[in-house]
């Protein structure tokens, strides 16, 4: 067997035709693979690996999914070799920009007729948060969107819920109805006891003020269960 080391090519000796930033100038950056998109990010590899090698590696981490490797935090990032704190960074702030463009591109005064339409706005917000949290959509009587709000951070299975908090936010932008959601970091959908107790109480709470509880989403994966569509609540 030979000791020899597998012959390494940094970028820079590659043709202009094949480096990732070369390439994207010429021919746009469709022409791009994802590995390429991140070695972009990353600037680059290390003495063993160029940047497209150890993008490749990252992205296989998490079996080229994009939504996965958008729940990374930093401190998962910085774990392979050659990924620092500046890069694990410019990988995070690249994936929440576009999240953010996602949101932004949606008209602002959409009425929300469905959950779908709800998911897609709260999605930004809880999809890829490694614990628990609890958000709010307060609408309208229009029910066109007024504020998105996270109002809670919790653990890995729980996130505590301040029902005065809820309804203080919902007040004070003059909303008529909210929509409520939080995520299940695992993936698991199905609402649980403490969920549906939860929903019940602050729907009976928004009795009292007049403010109408439309629904109850969980969301996990890029997916989502509606308490409303599936009928758990008489809302």
């Amino acid at each position: 067997m030979s000791d020899k080391q597998p012959h390494f090519n940094p970028i820079t000796s590659w043709s202009d035709e094949d480096k990732p930033r070369e390439k994207l100038v010429e021919k746009g950056r469709q022409s791009l693979t994802n590995s390429e998109l991140v070695a972009i990010l990353i600037g680059s590899g290390t003495k063993k690996e160029s940047a497209v090698e150890l993008s490749k590696r990252i992205l296989l981490s998490v079996d080229n999914n994009l939504d996965s490797l958008g729940r990374l935090s930093i401190e998962d990032l910085t774990k392979f070799t050659g990924i620092g704190l500046a890069k694990s960074v410019s990988i995070a702030a690249a994936l929440e920009l576009g999240r953010r463009r996602l949101n932004a591109d949606k008209d602002e005064k959409v009425k929300i007729t469905s959950s779908k339409l709800a998911f897609e706005l709260f999605v930004p917000h809880l999809a890829d948060l490694n614990q628990e949290a609890f958000a709010i959509l307060c609408m309208n009587r229009a029910v066109n969107p007024l504020l998105i709000k996270v109002v809670s951070k919790g653990g890995i299975t729980e996130t505590v819920v301040d029902l005065r908090l809820i309804f203080k936010i919902a007040l004070e932008n003059s909303a008529t109805s909210i929509i409520l959601a939080h995520n299940h970091p695992s993936g698991n959908l199905m609402p649980s006891d403490a969920d549906l107790k939860l929903t019940l109480k602050i729907v009976e709470a928004g009795k009292i003020l007049n403010i109408n509880i439309l629904d109850h989403l969980i969301i996990g994966h890029n997916n989502y269960y509606s308490m409303a569509d599936q009928g758990n609540i008489n809302f």
